[in-house]
């Protein structure tokens, strides 16, 4: 018994509070739009599927291009000036765009910490350079592990190594 007080109260809920869509129509695009209000003019009435109160629309003779549809045009409202397009969502578009904003925030902290890098890489280039070119010994580990100085191969190596970098690195 109580599943039919539930079913029938169901029944009543959606029947009561209009919850289904009165028009269907296909947008240019190709897709199916549902709403409750009715498609802008500028869409066939070939393309309407569905109209309120569960009716399809009847069958009509097809309009010239060059006259509107004056039945269509007398039921359906003009639609207020500037009002959204029928089937796009402000909430989406919302979200749509934070997450616009937030993937340009993104790449924004992102170009700036490659530049921070790139100017500390610079500095580091520099200060190497400027220790290369004071003509003092320089040791460094070689693959063994041990210290020892550089000589001339080595240090004209690391010059040109530098070098590479600062003419990457410190563009201004």
């Amino acid at each position: 018994m109580k599943k039919h007080h539930a079913l029938l109260l169901a029944l009543l809920c959606t029947l009561s509070s209009g919850a289904w869509a009165q028009w269907q129509w296909v947008d240019k695009e190709g897709r199916k739009v549902f709403s409750d209000r009715a498609p802008p003019i500028d869409i066939p009435d070939s393309s309407i599927l569905k109209q309120p109160g569960g009716r399809s629309p009847a069958p009509t003779k097809p309009a010239s291009s060059t006259e509107p549809s004056t039945e269509r045009a007398a039921a359906t409202p003009k639609p207020a000036a500037k009002a959204p397009a029928a089937g796009i969502d402000k909430e989406l578009q919302a979200r749509k765009a934070q997450a616009d904003a937030a993937e340009a925030a993104k790449k924004k902290a992102e170009e700036e910490q490659a530049a921070k890098g790139k100017a500390e890489n610079c500095t580091r280039a520099r200060s190497a350079k400027t220790s290369f070119d004071s003509g003092q010994l320089l040791r460094h580990t070689n693959a063994q592990g041990e210290s020892v100085f550089m000589d001339e191969a080595t240090r004209k190596a690391e010059l040109q190594r530098l070098q590479k970098i600062m003419d990457t690195d410190c563009k201004r």
